[in-house]
């Protein structure tokens, strides 16, 4: 058990990354691009990385695919996360979620204020756990990508963050499915 004053190893974190998009190639991705860079930058492994259109099922049985894979433990997902019709990421986050992390969109919300002001409103980050894997769903535009992963992605990430992180509860993520 550590103490509040012993140092903590760096523990890397397999991260999914997946781009919602009608119209992006992964050679125009560039929101993807910002998330695999600060990504491998922090030390983490970008487990996969994909692109698929705004079709909730699609989206919806990838995220659980990746729920359901070993290799993963994180997904985070850009773009489809507006007011439009075609706009349905956050919808197939919670079709997957087990429990919701309801304060990820407060606090995005909050950052965002800080750089677009009320234009933040329109965002409708979300972020969840389902099957031991947390899931986040952020804005299609790198800048967005830029804020959720540097100011609360890359710390909640991080086993070394204090006072408390995502790493170091993965392994009671699931402790409702063990025996009593």
């Amino acid at each position: 058990m550590h103490s509040p004053d012993t140092p903590k190893e760096f523990v890397p974190v397999r991260i999914a990354v997946l781009t919602v998009s009608d119209s992006r190639s992964l050679a125009e991705d560039r929101s993807g691009d910002t998330l695999a860079g600060r990504i491998e930058a922090a030390g983490h492994v970008l487990a996969d990385r994909r692109i698929l259109p705004d079709e909730r099922s699609e989206i919806a049985a990838q995220l659980l695919a990746w729920c359901e894979d070993p290799n993963v433990d994180v997904v985070i997902s850009t773009g489809g996360t507006g007011l439009t019709g075609r706009d349905v990421t956050v919808e197939a986050h919670r079709d997957v979620y087990e429990k919701e992390i309801d304060a990820f969109s407060t606090v995005f919300t909050i950052i965002s204020m800080q750089k677009i002001g009320t234009s933040a409103v329109q965002s409708r980050a979300c972020a969840g756990v389902a099957h031991g894997t947390y899931l986040f769903a952020l804005p299609g535009s790198p800048g967005a990508c830029k804020d959720g992963w540097d100011e609360i992605l890359a710390p909640q990430l991080d086993y070394r963050h204090r006072p408390c992180n995502f790493v170091e509860i993965f392994p009671r993520l699931e402790e409702h499915k063990r025996r009593k």
